[in-house]
């Protein structure tokens, strides 16, 4: 058996919208499911199992894409970030991302010099 590589969260969002859409239309989940087996070159197998989440969760919010950002920290404070997302079970990027969207929801003006 050959198997593909796993989709991103985006594209798994969208294929699950996809079905949510052909469900909410009243398709047959058979004929759904060769639709999106065909759409997205998956087996019937797959295709019924993004119907499932479909009629399950209905449509889900398709998260932004990512993009890589390179900084320079110093050391000690990496060393925080990567304790704090291994206490909380979490990605360090996940981490990251969240408190600097916290940081920026707030003004983000703390260093900033005065004028």
């Amino acid at each position: 058996m050959v198997r593909g590589d796993r989709v991103d969260s985006v594209e798994y969002a969208r294929r699950v919208n996809a079905a949510a859409d052909l469900a909410g239309a009243g398709a047959p989940v058979a004929a759904a499911a060769r639709t999106l087996a065909s759409r997205y070159g998956v087996s019937v197998r797959q295709a019924r199992r993004y119907l499932e989440q479909a009629v399950a969760v209905g449509r889900v919010e398709v998260p932004e894409s990512s993009v890589v950002l390179t900084v320079k920290l110093p050391g000690s404070l990496a060393g925080q970030i990567r304790a704090r997302a291994q206490e909380s079970d979490r990605a360090i990027s996940a981490v990251v991302a969240q408190a600097l969207a916290e940081f920026l929801e707030r003004g983000g003006s703390e260093g900033r010099p005065h004028r």
